[in-house]
């Protein structure tokens, strides 16, 4: 390097490395987010121990997880989380960092992560992926994928473990469940007292949060008389509905003009 060179020309010449694969999401696609847990299972099973197959407390760190990425700057309407993972729905106008995809990405990954160590007391981390969805439908159905992918998980990580805890190996277990249908599932678990239909919803079909509105009761010193606000709050639901209703629950909230304001 030439000892003359200065530094807005180091600038100029090295920053097209970093920047010439950008991409941008284009105006008017909607943008979700997903997060994973990166090596979870070694997390929850050998470092904290959580319960197996549900733990509350796993659960609210990524509730509180969601919470946060709700809340570090984007523009986002609805959070859903299930198993270890995290999806969060853009609102249709956010354009932080001009919606390029390395800054979402990153952004997301290193908050998620820091969050959750914070939480836990033990590194974690989350990768992060964007999908770009053109149409109100494909995001009902993305999230009825998730859903479902919930409902699937929770019958399987139930039947795992009952198996487990009556002695089975881990690979006996994987053998018994292996080509057994829903309904062989459902009948496996009922044999050991428990019936799926009657076990917690978050645990079936994920928990979902979201943006309500809520009147603040507060006091004018100036008017020297009560003056009410209306604020956000997020709600946490514990009890998502199922299925069609569960499609017409996600358009309720695509579509909520409070919720896609500029």
């Amino acid at each position: 390097m030439s000892e003359k060179m200065k530094f807005g020309e180091l600038d100029k010449k090295l920053r097209i490395y970093e920047t010439a694969h950008d991409f941008c999401v284009i105006p008017g696609i909607y943008i979700i987010a997903r997060l994973d847990g990166r090596g979870f299972t070694r997390l929850t099973k050998k470092v904290c121990k959580f319960e197996a197959p549900f733990d509350e407390r796993f659960r609210d760190f990524l509730i509180e997880t969601t919470k946060h990425l709700m809340n570090c700057g984007f523009k986002i309407t609805y959070g859903y989380t299930e198993s270890d993972e995290i999806s969060l729905l853009f609102d249709i106008n956010e354009n932080t960092f001009s919606r390029k995809l390395r800054k979402l990405n990153s952004v997301l990954a290193g908050e998620a992560s820091a969050k959750f160590t914070n939480l836990v007391g033990r590194i974690a981390c989350f990768d992060c992926r964007i999908s770009q969805i053109p149409t109100k439908q494909l995001l009902v159905d993305y999230f009825r994928w998730r859903s479902e992918d919930a409902h699937r998980n929770a019958l399987n990580s139930h039947c795992y473990w009952i198996l487990r805890k009556d002695n089975y190996s881990k690979g006996e277990a994987t053998s018994k469940l292996k080509g057994l249908s829903t309904a062989d599932k459902n009948e496996l678990l009922f044999k050991y007292g428990i019936h799926f239909n009657e076990l917690p919803k978050w645990q079936k079909r994920g928990v979902g949060i979201y943006w309500k509105n809520y009147v603040k009761e507060g006091f004018d010193p100036v008017l020297k008389q009560e003056k009410c606000a209306l604020r956000r709050k997020l709600k946490v639901d514990l009890e998502l509905p199922m299925r069609d209703e569960y499609d017409r629950f996600i358009l309720k909230i695509i579509e909520s003009k409070k919720n896609n304001r500029d």
